[in-house]
């Protein structure tokens, strides 16, 4: 029986499918044959099932790199359900714990190994790779290597040896990520020729609607209509740029007799854990907020996804609105926009990418100061002696990109400086940053103002929306006449007299 064969039977026993479905069948056939593989199949498509059924078959374990707790033991716990072994290791396990799921791979009774990529810069896993016959490589949620992998989780950077160090098959998947982001997959992972199977982005089953509004009192009031009127047909999430304002919907929707909950990253992980529970339950009420509820939630009836801060970029919205309707169901997407949205975004781009020319000014600075590559220095002090900081969340976000590109160490202190302004304590680098990092620095402000752009361009198309999106990902699939956004619905209504949507 050919490996091919061995893999349908699997999925025969353990799932009750007589086959793959199209997409599925060209991934587990290349990557039984030792091909690298790229996937790129939307929300729901079954793209898990690509490595998770192959790794049954091959002789060896498979690492799974997954970015999320959450998201690790979501996808073990479906796979013991239908009677597949799997199991995950991470920071929140003892380590008698971490020792006895990884004899349970060593002796090949667990095929499956679920790890964070920051798990692969500890010497001693390192160690515990060479200890494994490893057959497979899944990177889960592959469109992080392009956006973390820049960003604020340099691990995803460095997973390139991996496959350097493995002469085994990779197979990368993801249900986001652009023509731009699927090359730069292929280029950090270093794939080997890989075979790209594409299912496409569209979900015609989401109802795409963007409802514009002239200020946030009028957004509270459409916030509230909307969410009251699916109220009892299923699940409801509502999502918002930051945590205060995460908090302040959930209790103006639990003073209006909405039961409601504020999920963001500012919880501990057991309330996070506990709250998402209760709305894999059903018991939560409407889940309101940040992106931190995100990766790893999928929850089949979820009626109504509405946003009432627009996300940074359509990749992310795409993921977020994605959660609505995983049974096939319609769901509800819903976008309030007012004039003065843009503000928060181009706030939360300083933060996460200040500009270059402050970057440089606050090394020059340390670097100034330095008494033996050793400098202390408050906020404060910071603004005031910097000319082109304007304030402490400047100095707070240049001193973190500084870290992330190592050309600083912070030493003592808090990852952020506080209300009371202590002196923190940093380490410069032996060597001042390569000119390629400044430039590297500016290019990734550059790519997310340039992914604002976009998601501002959707808010205010006039056009259809689903195929805006598509085209956005580089999908030409054609899809007829669209009755699923507000766009293209609208001329319908108007012709049969239907109702039109209008701002509540």
């Amino acid at each position: 029986m050919s490996l091919l064969d061995q893999a349908n039977a699997v999925l025969k026993r353990h799932y009750g499918y007589p086959s793959f479905r199209p997409g599925q069948s060209n991934a587990v056939e290349a990557v039984l044959s030792g091909r690298d593989v790229l996937v790129l199949m939307p929300t729901g498509g079954g793209k898990s099932l690509c490595f998770q059924i192959p790794s049954q078959v091959l002789p060896g374990a498979t690492i799974v790199i997954s970015p999320l707790i959450s998201l690790m033991k979501d996808q073990v716990d479906n796979l013991a359900a239908v009677g597949i072994g799997a199991t995950f290791i991470n920071s929140t396990l003892p380590a008698d714990e971490c020792e006895r799921r990884l004899a349970s791979v060593r002796s090949g009774n667990v095929k499956l190994l679920y790890i964070a990529p920051e798990r692969l810069d500890s010497p001693a896993f390192q160690r515990v790779l060479d200890d494994l016959r490893i057959a497979m490589i899944a990177i889960d949620e592959a469109h992080c290597v392009s956006q973390w992998g820049h960003d604020f989780r340099p691990s995803y950077a460095r997973l390139y040896r991996l496959r350097e160090r493995f002469d085994v098959p990779m197979i990368a998947l993801t249900a986001s990520a652009t023509p731009e982001a699927r090359a730069d997959i292929i280029a950090m992972l270093r794939l080997k020729d890989p075979v790209l199977v594409s299912k496409g982005f569209d979900r015609p089953n989401l109802r795409w609607n963007v409802i514009h509004l002239k200020d946030e009192v009028e957004k509270d009031s459409a916030f509230l209509n909307e969410l009251r009127a699916r109220r009892g047909r299923g699940s409801l999430i509502a999502y918002a740029a930051t945590r205060k304002r995460v908090e302040m919907l959930a209790d103006m929707l639990n003073t209006r007799g909405m039961r409601a909950v504020a999920y963001h990253a500012g919880l501990t992980p057991a309330d996070r854990h506990r709250l998402q529970e209760a709305f894999m339950a059903g018991t939560a009420g409407v889940v309101v907020a940040t992106n931190a509820f995100g990766m790893g939630i999928d929850k089949p009836d979820v009626r109504l996804v509405v946003h009432y801060d627009y996300p940074g970029s359509l990749e992310a919205y795409y993921q977020e609105a994605g959660r609505g309707g995983r049974d096939g169901g319609v769901a509800e997407c819903v976008v309030l926009a007012s004039p003065t949205d843009h503000l928060t975004h181009e706030f939360l781009i300083d933060q996460a990418h200040p500009q270059v020319e402050i970057v440089k000014a606050v090394y020059t600075f340390l670097h100034r100061s330095a008494v033996n590559g050793i400098v202390e220095c408050t906020a404060r002090q910071l603004v005031k002696d910097v000319a082109e900081v304007g304030g402490i969340a400047q100095a707070d976000a240049a001193l973190r990109v500084l870290e992330r590109i190592g050309a600083i160490v912070r030493q003592r202190g808090r990852s952020t400086f506080d209300r009371y302004d202590p002196p923190q304590r940093f380490i410069l680098a032996a060597n001042p940053p390569a000119s390629s990092e400044w430039t590297k620095i500016a290019a990734h402000r550059r790519r997310e103002e340039n992914r604002l752009k976009e998601m501002r361009a959707w808010i205010h198309h006039d056009g259809c929306r689903r195929r805006f999106v598509l085209d956005y990902f580089g999908d030409t699939t054609p899809i007829g006449e669209c009755a699923a956004c507000d766009n293209c619905l609208r001329p319908r209504r108007r012709l049969f007299n239907w109702p039109v949507r209008v701002p509540h």
